[in-house]
C-alpha cells in the first residue's frame, strides 16, 4: 500500500509538471487607460489556472496595430476601431467591454491645497489645450473659481505622445463641447496639438504633471487616485461640477447602456444626467471572430468570461466602475459565438 501510495503520488507530480510544462502563454497589447486592472487579472489567472498572459501596455493605437500585424492574442483600446481598422484586420474585429472608467483633469499648483478642486467647463478645458488660455491667473479660470488664490504662473499643458484611447476620450469630449475644437482640432486616437509636451503612457502623463509645477494633463482616474495627484470638477450636461468618480462614471453609463449596439461600440462622453461625469468611457477588448489554434481560442474565451464575473468584483479597489449585470450577460453571450 505504502509504494502504491508513493507510485501514485509520484504519478501525480509528473501529470502536474507535465501540466505546468505545457500551459498556455497568451499575449495582449494595448490600452494604459485598463494596465491597473489589466494587471491583477493576470496574476489573479495564473494564481487560478497556471495560465500565463503577457500584456504590454503600450497604448490603443500599438495594441491595434499589434493586432492587425497578428503578432498578439487580444488587443486592448479605449478607441473602439474603424471599419479601416478592422478591415486591415481582415474582417470584422469582436469589442468587448471590460471595464469603464474616467478621465480626470490632473494639474500641479503646490500652493494650492488638494482639497481645493478647480473647476473647468469643457470650453476652459479646450482653450486650455488649444493655447488660448496659458496662465494660471486667467480671468476664465478665475471666474470659475473665485474662492480660489490662484498663481500668477505659465500653464504647461501635457498629452499624450502616442496612439491613445485616452485621447480618443478625451478628444471626443471636446469635439462635443467646443466648436471651436471641433473645427480645428478634432477627434482621434492622435490628433495635431495645438500646444504642449507629450508623454508616452497615462503613466508618462501622469509623471510630468507630477514633476512639473504648473502642469496640466488627461489622465485616467486609477492613476490619478493612486498617486495623490490633484484633480479638477468637470462641468457636465446638466450644468453641474462633477468629481471623477467610479459612481459618476456608472451614472454617465446608464444611458449609453439602455441603447447598447450589439456590437458594443459606443461612446458616453458628454452624457445627460444631474450626476454623470462628462469624460467617462468603455475600454474594450479586441479578438477576432474566429481563432485557428482551438486550444489559445478556447483559454482566450476562458479567460475574457472570468474577467467578466470574477474579474468584475476587482474593479471598485483599483478605482475603476465595474460592468452592470445586464451588459455583461450579454457579453458572454457574445463570448459563446466566438469560433475555433
Amino acid at each position: 500500500m505504502i509504494n502504491f501510495i508513493k507510485k501514485a503520488g509520484l504519478a501525480a507530480l509528473v501529470l502536474g509538471l507535465a501540466a505546468q510544462a505545457s500551459a498556455l502563454t497568451l499575449n495582449g497589447a494595448g490600452s494604459t487607460f485598463v494596465y491597473p486592472i489589466m494587471n491583477k487579472w493576470i496574476y489573479s489567472y495564473a494564481q487560478k489556472t497556471g495560465v500565463q498572459i503577457n500584456y504590454a501596455s503600450i497604448g490603443s493605437g500599438a495594441g491595434i496595430h499589434q493586432l492587425q500585424e497578428r503578432t498578439v492574442d487580444f488587443g486592448a483600446s479605449d478607441a473602439f476601431m474603424s471599419p479601416s481598422q478592422m478591415k486591415a484586420c481582415g474582417g470584422t474585429i469582436i469589442h468587448i467591454p471590460d471595464t469603464m472608467g474616467a478621465v480626470c483633469i490632473a494639474y500641479n499648483l503646490p500652493d494650492l491645497s488638494k482639497d481645493t478642486h478647480l473647476k473647468f467647463d469643457g470650453k476652459l478645458i479646450a482653450d486650455i489645450y488649444m493655447g488660448s488660455v496659458t496662465n494660471w491667473n486667467d480671468p476664465a479660470i478665475a471666474a470659475m473659481n473665485p474662492d480660489a488664490t490662484l498663481p500668477d504662473q505659465k500653464i504647461t499643458v501635457v498629452h499624450r505622445a502616442d496612439g491613445s484611447g485616452t485621447t480618443s476620450i478625451f478628444t471626443d469630449y471636446l469635439t462635443k463641447v467646443s466648436t471651436d475644437w471641433a473645427g480645428s482640432v478634432g477627434h482621434g486616437t492622435a490628433v495635431n496639438w495645438p500646444v504642449g509636451v507629450g508623454g508616452k503612457g497615462n503613466e508618462a502623463v501622469a509623471g510630468v504633471v507630477r514633476n512639473e509645477a504648473g502642469a496640466i494633463g488627461y489622465v485616467e482616474l486609477a492613476y490619478v487616485l493612486q498617486t495623490n495627484m490633484a484633480y479638477g470638477l468637470v462641468k457636465n450636461r446638466d450644468g453641474n461640477y462633477i468629481a471623477p468618480s467610479m459612481d459618476a462614471v456608472s451614472k454617465a453609463a446608464e444611458g449609453a447602456l439602455k441603447h447598447m449596439p450589439s456590437d458594443f461600440r459606443v461612446s458616453f462622453t458628454d452624457a445627460p444626467g444631474a450626476e454623470s461625469y462628462p469624460i467617462s468611457g468603455f475600454s474594450w477588448i479586441l479578438i477576432r471572430p474566429t481563432i485557428g489554434d482551438p486550444d489559445r481560442g478556447q483559454a482566450l474565451v476562458d479567460f475574457l468570461k472570468w474577467a467578466m464575473v470574477d474579474g468584475q468584483k476587482m474593479a471598485p479597489s483599483l478605482d475603476y466602475a465595474p460592468l452592470p449585470d445586464s451588459l455583461v450577460q450579454k457579453i458572454l453571450a457574445k463570448l459563446d459565438t466566438v469560433k475555433f
